[in-house]
């Protein structure tokens, strides 16, 4: 009845194979005279879901997640990870060839000056690695007398026999219905950025931007329609576009060649040395430029001006095109996901039900829409211990039974044309202790702080994120990960600049779209994550002396009201929830086609009372 066709269930390699792989790629770094090397989990644009051929981080180690590192050196080995996937590492790596280290706190260069021995050779991938990294990296390496070593050809790729080749997908175009604006008035806009950088050229090193500034679509990635490429804007004259030429229609072709040269990838190099001969300045995007380009600029004369893509901002800040498309398609989600929160509370207490079961209906679902062009990230289910891992991926090895008492976290989001969304819910199967009870209304009321929060112009999402944990901090609580993403219209599901976190320091503007999910993990018991997206707004205040901002919130999908403590909520918290489930049944009921369901979505967003 149910199936997925976006997302596989299979265990990662492990054991003896992924031992003579170490084993194999120290051998290469010791002919190649390099006592180590660093693996990023990142392809040359940082992105974060990757082509199967730029999956060296797995390939590797084992491990699987969005985001992480590796060093190898002769004596030791480390894989690196943050605070998301510390349970997930601990179940793929193995601990007798790995450490586990945290990515951030504190960074990998502190494990490297510890470990570095005078006269080592660290090799690094300068095509890997943003210019920025490879600075931290030399740093460590010069505090230990050692050599950071930048490789013409990544050793990993020499033992990696079997490495699939690049993607070539179908490039499609994103038309003015879903975009909202041409090529034309977007590349006037870059320009006028490109003259307050106060440059010559700016380089498009984010394949995101390539695609928002073209509008077009890909298929080289999973998840998200990213087609690979690279573009060079110069302040004055024609654009080029770097792109597979197999990746092109006649149409699309035509489309592009409108507004750029389109050239074959390998020909960046040649085309950027060029350009930067004679002293040229060109701004390279800090975050995705790889050290390569830096290097390569500078190398012919340029002069490479690293800082913010200022076409990350432009893309973040939706036009009322791509606003009203993803209300439209968070409309047409939310008939999805009421029809599988309903089944869900039918057929998960007769304990027949797993965790993949729920991963295929949610799929099928959301595809019997009909405008289903892919989730927007593999979907998290887990239930019971497994809702513990923030970052849960179920396999057919770790898939769990749901039982009475579980409470069971599902995290996805799906890819329409007209937007992109995220949403997460945790339901109680059975009866929720008061413990449960009791942490699933305080991530809730950090949910509604955000949903309902009040912000002038030029609030960072730093200064907000602490309303979502407030009443976590007041038990002694807290969850280990940010409270919000951006995301994209119709491209990554995690947008930046704009984040809700202690490290977001972009201010957020109207027109940004943010996911909202506050959390709490009990580890080996359970997990809880409320998720809607947000739309920044402006809004009236009288008497305000400035411009204020509030939130939209886009998704419509019930919240658990049987793990709701009333008593908790104050007049104002409970009031918003009301609210909402009134908006949920509004919009919902009368796009559903049975009287069960009806009936279900009535009893879900019933009015919760006071006691």
């Amino acid at each position: 009845m149910f199936e997925a066709h976006f997302q596989t269930f299979e265990e990662p390699e492990s054991g003896v194979a992924l031992a003579a792989r170490l084993a194999a790629f120290r051998e290469e770094l010791a002919r190649r005279k390099l006592t180590g090397f660093v693996i990023p989990r990142a392809d040359q644009q940082q992105n974060e879901y990757v082509a199967a051929s730029e999956e060296r981080l797995a390939w590797l180690t084992g491990f699987t997640g969005s985001a992480g590192l590796a060093i190898v050196l002769t004596r030791e080995a480390a894989v690196f990870i943050d605070g998301r996937y510390t349970l997930q590492a601990a179940k793929q790596v193995d601990r007798k060839a790995w450490h586990i280290e945290p990515l951030a706190d504190p960074p990998p260069e502190h494990w490297l000056a510890r470990h570095l021995v005078a006269g080592d050779r660290l090799g690094f991938d300068p095509w890997l690695h943003t210019s920025a990294a490879a600075e931290r990296l030399a740093a460590a390496c010069t505090k230990a007398g050692a050599e950071l070593v930048a490789v013409d050809s990544n050793p990993l790729d020499q033992v990696w026999t079997e490495r699939p080749a690049p993607p070539i997908g179908p490039v499609s175009l994103h038309g003015p219905q879903f975009s909202g604006e041409i090529e034309a008035e977007k590349l006037k806009r870059i320009r006028l950025e490109i003259n307050k950088l106060g440059v010559d050229a700016l380089v498009l090193s984010d394949s995101h931007a390539v695609a928002w500034t073209f509008n077009i679509r890909g298929a080289d990635v999973s998840h998200t329609p990213l087609p690979l490429s690279y573009a060079l804007v110069p302040k004055d004259g024609r654009p080029s576009i770097f792109i597979d030429r197999r990746k092109l229609s006649n149409l699309t072709r035509d489309h592009l060649e409108q507004s750029a040269d389109v050239r074959e990838p390998d020909a960046l190099v040649a085309d950027l040395t060029e350009l930067a001969r004679g002293g040229t300045a060109i701004a390279l995007d800090s975050a995705t430029a790889a050290d390569a380009l830096s290097r390569l600029v500078a190398g012919a004369g340029g002069k490479p001006v690293r800082g913010n893509d200022p076409v990350s901002l432009l893309k973040a800040v939706k036009n009322i095109t791509e606003i009203e498309g993803t209300r439209t398609a968070h409309q047409r989600d939310a008939v999805a996901l009421t029809r599988f929160l309903a089944w869900i509370d039918r057929e998960a207490p007769s304990g027949a039900l797993t965790e993949i079961d729920t991963v295929e209906a949610l799929e099928t679902f959301r595809r019997q829409t009909c405008a289903l062009k892919d989730v927007s990230f593999p979907t998290i289910a887990g239930t019971g211990p497994n809702g513990a891992i923030v970052h849960y991926r179920v396999t057919r090895k770790s898939n769990r039974r749901i039982v009475p008492g579980d409470l069971l976290l599902i995290d996805s989001g799906a890819q329409y044309e007209d937007g992109t969304t995220d949403v997460t819910r945790t339901i109680a199967i059975g009866h929720p202790t008061d413990e449960m009870r009791d942490r699933f209304t305080r991530v809730l009321r950090g949910h509604i702080a955000i949903a309902r929060a009040v912000f002038p112009d030029g609030t960072t999402g730093a200064q907000i994120d602490s309303f979502a944990r407030q009443f976590l901090w007041q038990a002694g609580l807290d969850f280990e990960h940010g409270t919000g993403h951006g995301v994209g219209s119709y491209l990554s599901v995690h947008e930046g600049p704009a984040r809700i976190s202690k490290l977001g320091a972009t201010p957020l503007k109207r027109g940004m779209i943010l996911s909202n999910e506050p959390g709490y993990y009990k580890t080996d018991a359970y997990g809880i994550r409320i998720e809607n997206l947000e739309l920044v707004v402006g809004t009236d205040i009288a008497g305000a002396e400035k411009p204020v901002n509030a939130f939209e919130t886009l998704t419509l999908a019930p919240i658990d009201r049987r793990l709701i403590d009333v008593n908790m909520l104050s007049a104002t918290e409970l009031k918003w929830l009301n609210d909402y489930h009134e908006r949920v049944n509004r919009a919902v009921r009368p796009h559903l086609d049975d009287s069960a369901t009806k009936l279900w979505l009535d009893e879900a967003t019933a009015a919760l009372l006071p006691i």
